[in-house]
C-alpha cells in the first residue's frame, strides 16, 4: 500500500510560526515562502485567518498575501476557522483553504470559541463557497488521536466527524495530532477505520513531535497508504491553545526519511536544511529539526 510519490503540505509559515513567541516581520515571512518555493513544496500553507487578538502572529495575513509572487502550480493555502474567515481568505487571493474543525468539542470551544457542531455546519457552509468560486478548500480534523481536555479520542467519534465533514466534499480529508499524543499502531487503526467509512475520499496527516513519535507516526500513515504528510521547516510549530503541543514534523527529517525509503517527494534536501539554518537566524533560536544539525547522509563529494 506504501505510494511511490508522496505530496509534502509546508505548514511552517502558519503553524510553525503562530506558536513563536515574537512576531515574524512580513518580509521575512515572504522570504520564508520564497525559500520553501525554491525547494520544491508546491502547497504551502501561508497565513491564518483568525482573530489577531489571539494571534498576533498572523495579524499581517493580507500583507503576506500580497506580497507573495505568484508561481504555476504552487497553492498558497490559508487557513480559516469560520466564514469571515474564508471572506478574508478569499479577497486576500488564497488559492487554497483549509478548514479546522476539532473532534473533541472542549478543544473546538477553547480553540475555536464554538462547538464541534457550529464548525462542521461552517465547514459545510464554507465548502459550496469554496466550489462556488472555484477555489481548493480541504479541511482537517483536529484531535483527532486525543484531546488536552477530554482525554483518549474514540475511533468512532473521529469516523462520526469525518462522515459528517465529507458531506462538504472535500479536496481531503486531514487526521492530525494536534497535540503529539499518537502512536503508530493509532494511525494504521484510525486510517484504515475512516477509509473504510470513506472509501474514495483523499487522506492527509498532520503529526506533532510532541512526545517524540511525528516521524514514526508519519511513516505508519505512509505504510497504510496515506499520499500526503503536512509538515514544517525546522520543526518548528504547536498549537496557542493546547498545553505543551510542541512543534510539528520537520520537514527536511520527513524528506531524509522518505527518500532513503525510495519513497519521491520532489522536494530539494539541501534546500530545505539551508532553509532550516537560515530560519534560525530569523527567529533567533536553534530549531528542534535534526537534519539542520546533523546534515544528509550521504555526504555530497566535491567536484573535482
Amino acid at each position: 500500500m506504501r505510494p511511490a510519490a508522496v505530496e509534502i503540505v509546508e505548514v511552517g509559515p502558519r503553524d510553525g510560526l503562530q506558536n513563536e513567541p515574537s512576531v515574524l516581520a512580513t518580509a521575512a515571512k515572504v522570504e520564508f515562502i520564497g525559500r520553501a518555493v525554491g525547494a520544491g513544496l508546491r502547497r504551502i500553507e501561508v497565513a491564518s485567518f483568525v482573530n489577531p487578538k489571539r494571534v498576533p502572529q498572523m495579524a499581517d495575513a493580507e500583507a503576506v498575501l500580497a506580497a507573495l509572487p505568484r508561481h504555476a502550480g504552487v497553492q498558497y493555502v490559508g487557513l480559516v476557522l469560520n466564514r469571515k474567515g474564508f471572506d478574508r481568505a478569499l479577497a486576500a487571493g488564497c488559492t487554497e483553504i483549509g478548514m479546522a474543525v476539532a473532534t473533541s468539542n472542549a478543544f473546538n470551544e477553547r480553540n475555536q470559541g464554538t462547538t464541534t457542531d457550529a464548525s462542521i455546519a461552517a465547514w459545510l457552509d464554507i465548502a459550496r463557497a469554496a466550489h462556488a468560486a472555484g477555489l481548493r478548500a480541504q479541511v482537517t480534523l483536529s484531535t483527532a488521536f486525543g484531546c488536552p481536555f477530554e482525554g483518549e479520542m474514540p475511533v468512532a467519534r473521529v469516523v462520526e466527524v469525518a462522515r459528517r465533514v465529507a458531506e462538504g466534499g472535500p479536496l481531503e480529508l486531514a487526521l492530525a495530532d494536534t497535540i503529539g499524543v499518537g502512536v503508530p499502531s493509532q494511525v494504521t487503526e484510525l486510517v484504515g477505520r475512516v477509509r473504510e467509512a470513506l472509501p474514495g475520499l483523499a487522506l492527509r496527516c498532520h503529526f506533532h513531535n510532541t512526545r517524540n513519535t511525528g516521524l514514526a507516526n508519519a511513516y505508519a500513515a505512509v505504510e497504510a497508504g496515506v499520499a500526503v504528510l503536512d509538515a514544517s521547516i525546522g520543526g518548528i510549530g504547536g498549537c496557542p491553545f493546547a498545553p505543551a503541543a510542541t512543534g510539528n514534523i520537520p520537514t527536511e527529517d520527513l524528506v531524509y526519511l522518505l527518500s532513503r525509503m525510495g519513497v519521491r517527494t520532489g522536494v530539494d534536501l539541501e534546500a530545505l536544511i539551508a532553509t532550516g539554518q537560515w530560519l534560525e537566524g530569523a527567529i533567533g533560536r536553534t530549531v528542534p529539526g535534526a537534519l539542520v544539525k546533523a546534515g544528509s547522509f550521504p555526504k555530497a563529494r566535491p567536484v573535482a
